[in-house]
């Protein structure tokens, strides 16, 4: 469903100087933590409860490296692991309230960190800015939702399964 009548070269600016804005933002965060640390009590926040190996694929490590970090998560007391009410045989990891709160403290220094810097722009640029918000709140959900793959339907099948 994309853009085939883009004018050459902007996808690749457009992405250039998302990418940059987003590493150079990665390097202001905190350093208490690593950063895939960070990004799955992002994930966990944003998406609720989920299994390790759901955990491990959408962060793109190994399912004993997520074991691993969720159990120095868990010693910290960021999340803890459940049980699935719908099916015994499953654990979930959740965020705590500690992990919510630290997860919510950290996105909100990053807001911080740009509305300083949003604040040096000239008024045009602001409005540009303000213009492009739609587009870049779907680009967000489209990023979100190709790594974290098809949906599950009830009874395990993915949204693109028949």
């Amino acid at each position: 469903m994309g853009r085939q009548d883009t004018a050459p070269g902007a996808s690749a600016a457009i992405g250039a100087a998302l990418y940059g804005l987003a590493t150079r933002a990665a390097r202001r965060l905190p350093r208490d933590m690593s950063l895939t640390s960070a990004a799955t009590l992002a994930t966990l926040d944003r998406t609720g409860p989920r299994r390790i190996t759901d955990l491990a694929a959408v962060e793109g490590v190994t399912q004993p490296a997520m074991t691993a970090l969720v159990r120095v998560m868990e010693e910290s007391g960021l999340v803890e692991r459940r049980g699935d009410a719908s099916d015994k045989r499953v654990t979930l990891v959740c965020l705590t309230e500690a992990g919510a709160s630290y997860v919510r403290t950290r996105r909100q220094a990053g807001v911080h960190a740009f509305e300083r810097l949003i604040g040096e722009l000239a008024s045009d640029e602001v409005e540009a800015l303000m213009a492009a918000l739609p587009a870049l709140k779907h680009l967000a959900e489209l990023e979100s939702q190709d790594r974290e793959g098809p949906k599950q339907r009830p009874g395990g099948r993915s949204a693109g399964s028949r």
